[in-house]
């Protein structure tokens, strides 16, 4: 077999961005936004509980209709509280050589060159395959057994969040 330059960087350390919610810029704005009003009160106007809207204050995070009350009542898009974050990404046959690296009874010798045959013969043998871009869908069927404006709230949601995917793509962030 002839040797294989080995790549600059693992699979394990191809970062793949994804989004989380920001509780903590939402509790800042709902905090600023309320100002001298008192929790129970903007809770009420918001339609929360007072315990639910004080969590949130300090940095819990809201379920999706918590979240999505704060965010009428904030008059901001629900969009506006997710940011990027890095994270990393494990192929099968990273894992696979990381177990290999940890085992005890293998000497750091030892361990690499399983790794580099694994490698070959994972170059030689894994198929291409073009990755699948599932579409995105979501049936609401529960639509008629929800709150009034409930629905509306959750198709604008989804409506903004389908816009920022849409941007991204086109910026090729994505």
């Amino acid at each position: 077999m002839t040797q294989q330059p080995t790549p600059e960087f693992s699979q394990e350390e191809i970062p793949v961005e994804t989004e989380r919610l920001d509780v903590a810029e939402l509790g800042r704005m709902l905090k600023d936004r309320r100002g001298k009003l008192s929790i129970r009160k903007a809770a009420a106007e918001a339609e929360v509980s007072f315990s639910t809207w004080s969590r949130v204050e300090a940095g819990s995070q809201p379920d999706l209709a918590t979240f999505m009350r704060l965010c009428a009542w904030l008059a901001v898009s629900p969009a506006r509280f997710f940011n990027p974050v890095v994270e990393k990404e494990s192929s099968p046959l990273d894992q696979a050589i990381s177990h290999l690296r940890t085992d005890p009874r293998l000497t750091n010798d030892a361990a690499a060159r399983i790794s580099s045959v694994l490698r070959e013969m994972y170059e030689v043998l894994a198929r291409d395959v073009a990755p699948a871009r599932p579409p995105v869908a979501c049936h609401l069927r529960a639509t008629s057994v929800m709150r009034p404006g409930v629905p509306q709230r959750l198709a604008t949601a989804l409506s903004d969040m389908h816009d920022e995917l849409v941007r991204k793509i086109e910026m090729g962030e994505l």
